[in-house]
């Protein structure tokens, strides 16, 4: 992701920075994926693996990247705490 857009992004709840997450997390993650682990902050199961995600500052939520796009609402975010 481009660096100037990134500095430019912000958690839609907190108004936090974010950052982009590393490689082996996504692969991490996509392990949970498919093992039905995941569900967005909606409660919607998570069924198709991530390429590229965004963390929040507190890291506690992945905001997806779709197409190269930041999908920066709340209800699509993934909770990475219990």
């Amino acid at each position: 992701m481009d660096p100037e857009l990134l500095s430019m992004l912000c958690s839609p709840d907190t108004r936090t920075s974010l950052e982009e997450a590393s490689e082996d997390f996504i692969s991490e993650l996509n392990a949970d994926i498919a093992k039905g682990l995941v569900k967005t902050a909606a409660g919607v199961l998570v069924t198709e693996a991530l390429k590229e995600g965004l963390i929040s500052a507190d890291k506690s939520k992945l905001y997806p990247v779709k197409e190269g796009i930041p999908v920066l609402l709340s209800d699509e975010a993934i909770l990475l705490t219990a």
